[in-house]
């Protein structure tokens, strides 16, 4: 599943962003809106994150659900 089928299956696919990122909350569901690099930013704020490893982790959720 490419990024354009999450953006555009957004409301399918938040279950499936909850379940990898349980402290990701309904206010940044509705900022993220299907797009990568909002996911990106929320992750690695809530989380502490540096920018790679958030990213290292949101492409790994992407493989993970084709």
């Amino acid at each position: 599943m490419n990024w354009d089928q999450v953006s555009g299956n957004w409301k399918q696919m938040k279950g499936k962003v909850q379940e990898k990122w349980g402290d990701l909350t309904d206010d940044d569901f509705d900022r993220i809106a299907g797009v990568r690099d909002q996911l990106i930013g929320r992750v690695q704020e809530r989380y502490g994150l540096e920018k790679e490893a958030a990213e290292k982790q949101v492409k790994e959720w992407e493989k993970s659900i084709h």
